[in-house]
């Protein structure tokens, strides 16, 4: 700053703190009613309150950061003071009605016919090929893309993706915020995060049967407060049991994604899950084939669990819906995989160059290349 700085006015400074997006919400502090003031001194020292949706505001700090830097951005500022109150149940109650209209309180906002985001239920025949890695790799590729993307870890019995996101393992989940009876998902990699592993003390079992599972999703699907996104993944349990059955009724228009391995048992199985679109009226949009190859030193293929089988997943499919179902991808075994998944870094930003990180890639730009528009919606709108 030079003597020469004026000091910014008050509409300079809500201008620059429009530019801070609340971690959760991904919307501007502006435009929630967070901002309760902001003046400054004739010396450049501002003064910022901002109102945080509740007491225990897990990310109160990244706020408060983000409000200081943008401000001690502008010239003529020479401090700032960050002061954090709370919202009154009346302003929490004006942030809910802007969040979600009246119309989506009660309903699934995915299902409104003017929704634009895709939805894609990853299923599986059996576990262990992947499904979830798959799963969080594809929907940080389309985050790092720029898309707005959400996961809902519809693996009851066998959640893992808090783990994969870098959320956090067993007991030490980190858990969503409460806006009444709204929920906040946590956000990781730019992807917001739902999981029943956020809600279990420790790694104790979820021994639920049919009617809570599919209560479950249900809430994860009215109470959860995603926004508007480009993209909900779900990653579904192996099988084609009450969750797929349920997934389907509650969002009918979600298209499957079928996640096998080369191997021939594991396509036969795979099959199944992808077959069930006939009685649930889904469309498949897929299959990737996990586990294709193991690469050597040489740069041959050593092919662990056989090959093809996602080929033939595809084409059997394809018979039996009637409708072509391509294979989106091969994804090679690597090491850095799985590491991934351990260290909560996905391989498509931890290493973009290997190749398993290549071939996520390329089937995330598939995706993101399918029109997210309005083609073959009805509008509700006739000529006069």
């Amino acid at each position: 700053m030079t003597t020469a700085d004026p000091v910014p006015s008050s509409a300079e400074l809500r201008q620059a703190l429009a530019t801070v997006i609340d971690p959760e919400l991904r919307r501007p502090i502006t435009e929630l009613g967070m901002l309760e003031s902001v003046t400054s001194d004739p010396q450049g020292r501002v003064t910022v309150r901002v109102l945080l949706t509740i007491a225990g505001c897990p990310l109160r700090e990244t706020i408060t950061a983000d409000a200081s830097n943008v401000l001690l951005g502008l010239p003529g500022v020479t401090g700032v003071q960050v002061e954090l109150g709370v919202m009154s149940v009346a302003q929490r109650t004006a942030l809910k009605d802007l969040l979600r209209p009246e119309r989506d309180k009660n309903s699934i906002p995915f299902n409104r016919p003017d929704s634009l985001t895709r939805i894609y239920a990853v299923a599986s025949g059996k576990g262990g090929v992947g499904k979830s890695s798959v799963t969080v790799n594809l929907a940080c590729a389309l985050a790092a893309r720029g898309l707005k993307v959400g996961i809902i870890d519809a693996d009851i019995y066998g959640f893992s993706i808090p783990g994969l996101m870098g959320l956090g393992r067993a007991g030490t989940v980190q858990q969503p915020t409460r806006v009444d009876e709204m929920i906040l998902p946590p956000v990781a990699h730019g992807v917001k995060v739902i999981s029943i592993g956020m809600f279990v003390a420790g790694n104790q079992p979820v021994a639920w049967r049919g009617p809570m599972l599919h209560r479950a999703l249900e809430q994860f699907l009215t109470d959860v407060y995603f926004g508007d996104l480009d993209a909900l993944f779900l990653d579904l349990p192996p099988g084609t049991g009450d969750i797929a059955i349920s997934a389907a009724q509650l969002l009918p228009g979600a298209e499957i994604l079928v996640v096998t391995t080369p191997q021939a048992a594991a396509a036969e199985v795979a099959e199944r899950a992808g077959a069930i679109a006939l009685q649930t009226q889904q469309k498949v949009v897929g299959v990737v084939e996990n586990m294709s190859w193991l690469s050597q030193p040489d740069g041959s293929k050593l092919e662990l669990f056989g090959s093809g089988g996602g080929a033939r997943l595809a084409g059997r499919l394809s018979q039996t819906l009637g409708r072509e179902v391509p294979l989106l991808g091969q994804v090679p075994l690597d090491v850095g995989l799985r590491a991934g998944g351990d260290s909560g870094e996905p391989i498509v930003l931890a290493d973009s160059g290997a190749p398993a990180a290549a071939a996520l890639q390329e089937i995330a730009a598939g995706l993101a290349d399918r029109p997210r528009g309005l083609s073959g919606m009805n509008l509700g709108i006739s000529p006069h």
